[in-house]
């Protein structure tokens, strides 16, 4: 009962580039693993060689890899051990669930041992215990938050207690309250040899809770003090919203009713509420790509002064420039057949007009800021990290000038130092009037904002920025 042990792994890419060298590290039984390191260090691969399910491209150019001290299978044998013995939870959690069956559906099924109303049952538990309430257990994964979709996942890597789990960032979409269930469920399994679990994760506090071993892929640097940074003034007006009501995609209450909102040049947002309360949805409302049930929308961005249609489809070039959207989920967003800088130069070219060579050159310097050193500019999304993926997102938003960013969930994939660098260029981009509307459940990122607004039971309300700074002050104070 040896648990996961990987010795001397090393793992190249299609030219032979050396992605992972020489890497140790044991899972022991009735211990949690957990795996840390900056982004695009190399965690994720590492995961998928622990498993023997590294992506085409990729291969385990040496070492080993033993299961309760046995070769971990090859081919077929190897995929029916990961469904008999593995609890798995991706980085991006929906990419394991049909985006077209029921939460329920999907998470019974995995009860492979169990059939009829018991396992049904057993997985509405499951559901409830992670606060995915009756209600929402008939919705596809396409129907629920990003939040709600990633516990409804891990619902499912949970399912019929496996002997190993892995999590890969289980708790990047979480409010606290849920992100504390999620701690507690893993918790649960510490101290029973029969069962091995391995976490990856940005959270260092999460690290300090829960794991009992720590492998670091490259040392963690600490998070840069959010008050850090330098204050932009906020200037005019540049979105304002009047009467915004946004109706529930499955009815019942609005999501928002009757919500007013300005955002100012320069000015940083944060947008707070628990999952599911509609911070996405507010965001995909104003980006255009959501139904807008009442109320008006006005930009007030050179170039793009006037009324903004609620449909993406009826904006000017103008408007669709200057207000950009950066979703949840980049793997979503970003073209799988495109380079990361064709990715960033193509809205350069068709919204900001500039020609193929100048838009290249601008994208390169984008990523470098972001960074993103040529040779990964040069790189399709299925050979990025999670975070770098983020990045470029981000890159290609922000590339043809926008007035008003919304973002949901941009510092999420990211490493401390990697996401203070990104809030950084924002300041930098805010000192030229941009305006951010930032969607976040990390109390650093949103201690960093001008304001802070609150999504609950439907309504947007005003709190002080000061009232998280306290709670991040206690926070850093309980967890040196």
């Amino acid at each position: 009962m040896t648990g996961l042990r990987g010795e001397g792994i090393r793992v190249t890419g299609p030219s032979g580039r050396v992605v992972i060298d020489g890497f140790d590290t044991h899972a022991a039984p009735g211990r949690v693993l957990a795996l840390t390191g900056p982004s695009g260090s190399g965690k994720t691969t590492m995961l998928r060689a622990l498993l023997g399910c590294l992506p085409p491209g990729l291969r385990l150019a040496a070492g080993s890899v033993r299961w309760r001290g046995n070769p971990l299978p090859a081919g077929r044998a190897g995929r029916r051990w990961r469904l008999t013995q593995v609890g798995w939870l991706a980085q991006d959690p929906v990419s394991t669930l049909d985006l077209w069956r029921p939460v329920l559906d999907q998470v019974t099924e995995a009860l492979a041992d169990r059939t009829g109303a018991a396992a049904r049952d057993e997985a509405a538990a499951l559901l409830e215990r992670l606060d995915l309430a009756p209600a929402l257990h008939a919705r596809a994964p396409g129907r629920l938050s990003g939040g709600q979709a990633q516990r409804a996942a891990l619902a499912r890597a949970l399912a019929g207690d496996p002997p190993l789990l892995v999590l890969d960032e289980p708790t990047s979409s979480l409010d606290p309250d849920c992100a504390q269930l999620v701690a507690d469920a893993i918790r649960e399994r510490r101290g029973d040899l029969s069962r091995t679990t391995v976490l990856v994760t940005h959270d260092q506090r999460l690290v300090a809770d829960l794991a009992d071993d720590v492998t670091e892929l490259a040392p963690v640097p600490s998070r840069a003090a959010s008050n850090g940074h330098k204050k932009v003034a906020a200037g005019l007006p540049v979105l304002t919203v009047r009467g915004l009501r946004v109706d529930h995609p499955a009815g019942g209450s609005p999501l928002l009713a009757a919500a007013d909102l300005t955002l100012r040049a320069g000015e940083m947002v944060a947008l707070l509420g628990p999952s599911g309360s509609g911070k996405s949805t507010l965001l995909h409302t104003l980006a255009g790509l959501r139904p807008l049930a009442a109320g008006t929308l006005t930009l007030s961005a050179a170039g793009a002064a006037g009324p903004l249609p609620p449909r993406a489809s009826e904006r000017s070039r103008a408007q669709l420039r200057r207000i950009q959207l950066v979703g949840q989920n980049p793997g979503d967003e970003l073209n799988p057949a495109h380079r990361a800088v064709t990715a960033v130069a193509r809205p350069l070219r068709t919204l900001a007009g500039l020609r193929h060579a100048p838009a290249r050159v601008e994208a390169l310097s984008l990523l470098a800021a972001l960074g993103l050193d040529t040779d990964h500019a040069r790189r399709r999304p299925g050979r990025l990290s999670g975070g770098q993926r983020q990045r470029v997102a981000v890159a290609r938003a922000v590339a043809p000038g926008a007035a008003v960013l919304l973002a949901d969930e941009i510092t999420s994939a990211l490493d401390a130092a990697t996401a203070s660098e990104l809030l950084d260029l924002l300041d930098r981009l805010r000192a030229d009037g941009l305006a951010v509307l930032l969607a976040t459940h990390d109390p650093d990122v949103a201690a960093r904002a001008d304001r802070i607004l609150r999504i609950n039971a439907g309504a947007l309300h005003e709190q002080g920025s000061n009232t998280i700074r306290r709670r991040t002050n206690r926070a850093r104070r309980s967890h040196p």
